[in-house]
């Protein structure tokens, strides 16, 4: 444990600014400044060699343990009674997104590691997703900043945008129903989802009502990283299995983490159905949030920046189409569904 010290405490002398930096400017998010941070200063690091097994661990170790928290604020009797009726919308849009990132990834020829983390960041919860994901497919920790940075870009666009295009589509203004349904379905991550929903209730004098259902509905997206992370590692095995990668055993890359997560969404349910209020667990989400931010310090310390910045384009030009994608076809399904 002590060749980690050095490198965490880097990592964390990252995170806490950043953290708190995420709470006053919550459209950016603390996860974003602290990659940022991360890889502005890895270049001005000479000699890392006595940091990289603490950055690797937070990278690495830190990023599942997040993962398994974010389980402790899902209520799933919850998540699936709200979800039932914006599921087809979900299945929809999450299958448009893959398809989306399998054919440009192709056409673009980008790495296959970006493009899968691009196309499920895109369509189930940003960043908690690629958190999920890249440990499954080995990712580097360059494919992973890059796939953050991108999902940030539309977010943050999503947050600034959608509230006026509510406006100019028109979503009801008495009901915070059919707006937190898209915000939920189409914005990638939490806090964007939040910002969204909450100007949307601000701007109508709707309460709160906007934003449960929004967060509700991304809580129902965020379990599709079960099957989906599955889905990938069982994929690994099969190519290790046909000489198409290195060789390995889904024992050795099973996403235990996964089965964790499962494990304190249904203590949590459980827990609330016995009495237990909702509160109680809102320590653990908050530490799971404040985990990503440290963990995300360290894949920016550990990002090659120049390396970055010559591959940029690509990844952009993925996340925009797999966007634009998931934002047409759910108001296309709404307006069939008869929910706009």
């Amino acid at each position: 444990m002590k060749k980690y010290v050095k490198g965490l405490l880097v990592c964390l002398a990252i995170a806490v600014p950043s953290w708190f930096l995420g709470i006053l400017f919550p459209v950016i998010g603390g996860a974003v400044i602290a990659i940022a941070a991360g890889m502005l200063l890895s270049p001005l690091l000479k000699d890392k060699s006595a940091l990289v097994p603490g950055i690797r661990f937070a990278a690495k170790k830190i990023l599942q343990w997040a993962v398994v928290l974010l389980g402790f604020g899902m209520d799933l009797s919850v998540v699936l009674a709200t979800g039932k009726q914006s599921l087809p919308i979900l299945l929809a849009t999450i299958t448009a997104s893959l398809l989306i990132a399998v054919l440009l990834h192709r056409l673009l020829r980008l790495p296959s590691s970006v493009s899968i983390l691009i196309g499920v960041g895109s369509c189930v919860c940003g960043g908690s997703a690629i958190a999920a994901t890249a440990p499954v497919i080995d990712a580097k920790d360059e494919d992973v900043a890059q796939s953050v940075s991108v999902i940030f870009f539309f977010n943050v666009l999503a947050a600034l945008t959608f509230p006026w295009l509510g406006q100019v589509l028109g979503f009801s203004r008495a009901s915070g129903e059919p707006f937190g349904i898209f915000a939920g379905t189409a914005v990638n991550d939490t806090s964007s989802v939040t910002a969204a929903a909450s100007a949307w209730d601000a701007m109508w004098g709707l309460g709160s009502a906007t934003l449960d259902t929004a967060v509700t509905v991304k809580l129902t997206r965020t379990l599709v990283i079960i099957p989906i992370t599955l889905i990938l590692a069982w994929m690994r095995t099969r190519k290790a299995a046909a000489g198409e990668g290195p060789g390995v055993r889904l024992g050795q890359i099973f996403p235990f983490f996964i089965l964790y997560f499962i494990t304190a969404s249904v203590f949590t349910t459980v827990l609330i159905r016995l009495g237990v209020p909702v509160t109680v667990f809102r320590p653990a989400k908050e530490l799971s949030k404040f985990l990503i931010v440290l963990a995300l310090a360290g894949i920016g310390l550990g990002t090659d920046l120049v390396t970055l910045i010559r591959t940029g384009a690509k990844p952009l030009v993925m996340g925009a189409c797999c966007w634009v994608g998931i934002t047409a076809l759910c108001l296309f399904l709404m307006r069939v569904m008869n929910l706009l």
